[in-house]
């Protein structure tokens, strides 16, 4: 399941540079994380490294995208043969 950032954000910049797939970018008010590349971190670490590093506790599953940790699993694949490639 991909994550959210909910409007509890403050915008402290933390969470972006920890994104090992670049899905996290400064949206309009808030941050934002891109479903189509968040894996949960699968691939590279045991544990979301934004909600790790978040201050406030504003990040979670994305209930709009149920992705088991298999297909998680299978996007970081598909985003580490792009970047291999691209």
């Amino acid at each position: 399941m991909a994550l959210i950032i909910t409007d509890e954000c403050i915008n402290c910049d933390v969470c972006e540079p920890e994104c090992p797939n670049e899905a996290i970018s400064q949206g309009e008010e808030i941050y934002v994380i891109d479903p189509r590349k968040c894996t949960e971190c699968v691939g590279h670490f045991e544990t979301p490294q934004c909600v790790e590093v978040c201050p406030v506790d504003c990040i979670h599953p994305n209930p709009d995208y149920a992705e088991t940790r298999e297909q998680l699993h299978q996007k970081y694949l598909a985003l580490t043969a792009q970047k291999g490639s691209g």
